[in-house]
């Protein structure tokens, strides 16, 4: 019988927090953004004592979902989790299309439908446990509506700016998971403005990307799920579509937590920073070796989850992907949208704009000779791609008319 994660007795093995910039430590157990240096905190475990506790053979016993992997989640006491149930997603191949070494991790099975689910079921979580009740963030959509679902079960006010152009069916989602949405006349950078002005006004928790502590721990699973599913043997190469960055900072963080409690070995992925060529502001700090990546003016792409103009962890970003000998790459629109039909059609997966940008970035990588044919490749599908517009398919038939076989067949 698999053990319930939620309901487990759990031991916690924080140690710290710690500014992601000056080491400097930073208590457990308070309410905190940003580092006293107004960088990303991050959370320190005790990895002898997660050694020393958990082993690969436990860890199997238990249910297939995020909670799993508790020893190295900040959560304190289980009553305090707020889930909608953060199953294990699957991985892809895809054979037809791409070839036989690569595969995709589905986000899009996860609760709101999208990878955003990971970060914010740890960061509303946490934000139950230390006593919040009123949490702001801005959005591109997929990140606002999970914020809002998990606020709202855990009976928190949701308030989420989002911009202008924001699909309208995340709008709508977030609305109806009782958040409260605004649009605004501009980018997710002049959303997280009002957010942050609000902060004093309004007595909200600002959830923006990397500006509190636990979305990255949330994400961070994405990489321990994958090392798992892969029998512990870490893959050449990872594709990530990449906006504020928090799951490839989490994922670095967790391969170098597995290593620690030896569950894998000193080999490392490549990581690969996906972006769209319109909005490509770590693909540029990264090919001119910048530690930080200056504001993109003009942002625009049909992938609008990677529009992010300016990212608060923009050196933690550089800094895995430099570590890993990874690389930074941006792909266009057109390659965006015309490898999205190509999967969808050759391997029945509907990526999501981001996710195709990934599958994008891999062809052009292979085309460049980054990397090779042989190489296992996975490339993450961050979101359901039923949330996005598709192609018209306006074929129609007069059933009282005759039919032409021929076309049908042909179509």
């Amino acid at each position: 019988m698999l053990e319930n994660n939620i309901t487990a007795v759990r031991k916690n093995f924080v140690t710290h927090h710690e500014c992601s910039k000056t080491g400097e430590h930073l208590p457990v157990g308070e309410v905190q953004n940003l580092s006293p240096a107004g960088m990303p905190i991050l959370i320190r475990y005790d990895l002898d004592g997660v050694k020393a506790e958990l082993t690969k053979e436990k860890l199997a016993k238990r249910s297939a979902d995020l909670w799993r992997y508790r020893e190295l989640l900040p959560v304190q006491k289980a009553d305090n989790i707020v889930s909608l149930g953060e199953e294990m997603t699957p991985l892809i191949p895809l054979n037809n299309s791409l070839g036989e070494n690569v595969i995709v991790k589905d986000e899009g099975r996860l609760p709101t439908g999208s990878f955003k689910a990971r970060g914010l079921v740890m960061a509303v979580t946490m934000a139950k446990e230390l006593g919040l009740t009123r949490l702001a963030m801005p959005t591109n959509g997929n990140a606002g509506a999970a914020m809002a679902a998990y606020a709202r079960r855990a009976g928190m006010e949701a308030f989420v700016f989002c911009p202008d152009d924001t699909p309208e069916i995340n709008v709508r989602e977030i609305a109806l998971q009782g958040g409260k949405v605004w649009r605004v006349n501009g980018l997710i950078n002049d959303c997280g403005k009002i957010v942050a002005d609000g902060e004093k006004e309004m007595s909200w928790f600002n959830l923006s990307t990397l500006k509190e502590p636990y979305r990255i721990e949330g994400k961070k699973t994405m990489g321990l799920e994958l090392a798992e599913q892969l029998g512990w043997e870490m893959p050449d190469v990872i594709f990530y579509p990449t906006g504020g960055g928090t799951g490839l900072i989490g994922m670095w963080k967790a391969f170098n937590e597995l290593a620690e409690i030896g569950f894998i070995g000193s080999k490392r992925p490549k990581m690969v920073a996906v972006q769209a060529t319109g909005c490509a502001p770590i693909v540029k700090a990264w090919e001119e070796g910048a530690e930080h990546a200056p504001l993109w003016e003009n942002a625009h792409t049909v992938a609008a989850g990677i529009r992010v103009p300016v990212a608060v962890g923009d050196f933690l970003i550089l800094r895995a992907v430099r570590e890993s000998n990874g690389f930074a790459i941006a792909v266009d629109d057109d390659a965006i949208v015309e490898t999205q039909v190509r999967i969808g059609q050759e391997d029945g997966l509907l990526l999501c704009p981001e996710g195709a940008a990934t599958a994008a970035a891999y062809l052009k990588a292979l085309d460049e000779g980054l990397i090779g044919k042989t190489d296992r490749a996975v490339l993450f599908n961050c979101g359901n791609g039923l949330k996005y517009p598709m192609p018209r398919a306006d074929s129609f038939l007069d059933r009282h008319q005759p039919i032409d076989w021929d076309a049908v067949a042909n179509a």
